[in-house]
């Protein structure tokens, strides 16, 4: 080891360092310019220091404010934000889908094969007998269940996120297990908000294919189901719903994710714009829509056996009746085509319209 602590200092250097300490001393005691300090002042206090940039780099200044505000607000600001925008979002959503929507639910439960024809069939004889407002039929029972569905589903994703260790303030998120954390708060979220609002998604099934004299509101669902049946008619079907609502809330949540994720580092981070959001949560919808939809057909037989006089009354029993009686295309996969066209429409306006309404009202706050 060598000790420096008492090595000789050659002469010139003790004059150079005389020389630059004194250079130091004058300058340390003149005042900075008008210039030097407008420059200070423009990359501000932090400019040097401050390594926030690793975890949200490059930002533009709305997005900084966006984030700046996202990262700032209170955890309950950020949950009635949350259920605003999401109660909102679910609602322009499925209204907008609501005349498909019954027209897949009646051929998911009944044996007539799928068919372009048999679509406008039945929305010609629903027209013809009940009007126009016929093809809404059920959705005050869908507003009902989709209002609070999307204000949990959303704020508990965003919720789920936080306690997974992901980055809520944005999709970018480098870490090894990231893909993974985000199937599980999306499917996380789906359980949550699907637990809750069960009973009126089987109320709104019957309705969607019942006539008005069957039942000509909600609260008559309800009271029938409570008269004729028993408590354990509101969550008839549950399992499937829940063994389909897990990959399907997963692949949902996790591709829109993936996709901003990507889409924000190969564009340097710029945010996605509503028409991209909504070209996203559609991509992610026919992903997910298409990985569940065979659960999907034996909830809605499960949850409709009552009305329509079929048996099906287990999961295990239910996939052989329609496996035997109908095949897997034509029983499994019956309306598929157009859920192809509602799903991804459906999804991808409750993203694109959740994000843009949330993200108004944290910049409002």
């Amino acid at each position: 080891m060598v000790d420096v602590s008492y090595s000789s200092v050659p002469s010139h250097s003790i004059a150079a360092s005389s020389t630059v300490s004194s250079f130091t001393t004058s300058v340390a005691r003149r005042p900075p310019s008008s210039s030097a300090l407008s420059v200070i002042t423009s990359h501000g206090p932090t400019s040097m220091t401050d390594k926030s940039g690793d975890n949200a780099p490059n930002l533009h200044e709305d997005e900084k404010k966006l984030h700046n505000v996202s990262a700032l607000i209170s955890n309950a600001k950020r949950v009635w934000t949350g259920l605003v925008a999401g109660a909102v979002a679910g609602a322009i959503a499925k209204t907008t889908i609501a005349p498909l929507d019954r027209t897949k639910i009646n051929f998911q439960i009944h044996k007539e094969p799928y068919s372009i024809r048999g679509v406008i069939r039945f929305l010609q004889e629903t027209i013809y007998k009940e009007g126009v407002l016929g093809l809404w039929r059920g959705n005050s029972a869908t507003m009902a269940r989709i209002v609070p569905y999307g204000a949990i589903q959303f704020t508990s994703h965003e919720q789920w996120k936080r306690v997974l260790g992901l980055n809520v303030t944005s999709p970018i998120d480098h870490s090894e297990d990231a893909h993974i954390k985000r199937f599980l708060a999306g499917s996380l979220a789906g359980v949550t908000s699907q637990s809750l609002t069960y009973p009126l998604d089987l109320a709104r099934a019957r309705m969607a294919v019942t006539s008005k004299g069957n039942y000509d509101s909600l609260r008559a669902v309800f009271r029938v189901m409570w008269q004729q049946e028993s408590v354990l008619a509101f969550y008839r079907g549950y399992l499937p719903t829940l063994l389909g609502v897990i990959p399907y809330a997963g692949l949902s949540f996790f591709t829109y994710d993936t996709l901003k994720h990507h889409y924000r580092v190969w564009l340097g981070d710029e945010k996605p714009n509503p028409i991209v959001n909504l070209a996203f949560g559609a991509i992610a919808g026919a992903i997910a829509q298409t990985g569940s939809y065979p659960l999907d057909i034996v909830r809605r037989r499960m949850q409709t056996a009552a009305v329509t006089g079929e048996r099906y009354d287990t999961i295990i029993g239910s996939l052989k009746k329609i496996y035997r009686e109908e095949g897997i295309k034509r029983g499994f996969f019956k309306g598929l085509s157009m859920n192809w066209v509602k799903g991804p429409v459906a999804v991808g306006i409750s993203f694109a319209s959740n994000e843009f309404i949330r993200d108004h009202l944290r910049r409002m706050m």
